[in-house]
């Protein structure tokens, strides 16, 4: 899991191309970007959502094993947890259609603030529940 500043996106240049291409997609993006999927090259996909933060997000944490997700919020700010997902519980297994398996915490997990410039990329090891609020427990 990484957790920084979008202005240090060039620390980022040599750990992965679509990494890259997909924070340097972001750092240039304004908040008129219209919701969807916007595509940054065949194998980096941006999913632009607007929504409501939560205190408690009903699918419990995500991993995913294709892709590498990065969270990054244009306006607003959220809550993020994480935990690594050999240290939760599946409660749904894995589904190849929406590259995504979910799980719960048993034990205390860490949580980390999006918003104001700042993105968080997890790795398929990383389960991660975005969407929360600070009210969240």
């Amino acid at each position: 899991m990484v957790y920084d500043k979008i202005d240090n996106i060039e620390t980022y240049k040599g750990l992965s191309e679509d990494i890259y291409e997909g924070l340097k997609f972001l750092k240039n993006t304004t908040s008129d970007l219209t919701c969807g999927m916007h595509e940054i090259n065949p194998r980096v996909k941006a999913i632009v959502s607007e929504y409501d933060t939560k205190p408690v997000n009903e699918n419990g944490y995500e991993a995913h094993r294709k892709f590498i997700d990065i969270q990054y919020l244009l306006k607003g700010s959220e809550k993020n947890c994480f935990f690594p997902i050999e240290k939760l519980k599946e409660t749904k297994p894995y589904k190849e259609e929406i590259d995504a398996s979910f799980y719960e915490a048993d034990v205390p997990v860490q949580e980390l603030m999006l918003g104001e410039g700042y993105f968080a990329v997890y790795w398929p090891q990383d389960g991660h529940m975005p969407c929360l609020n600070s009210l969240a427990q």
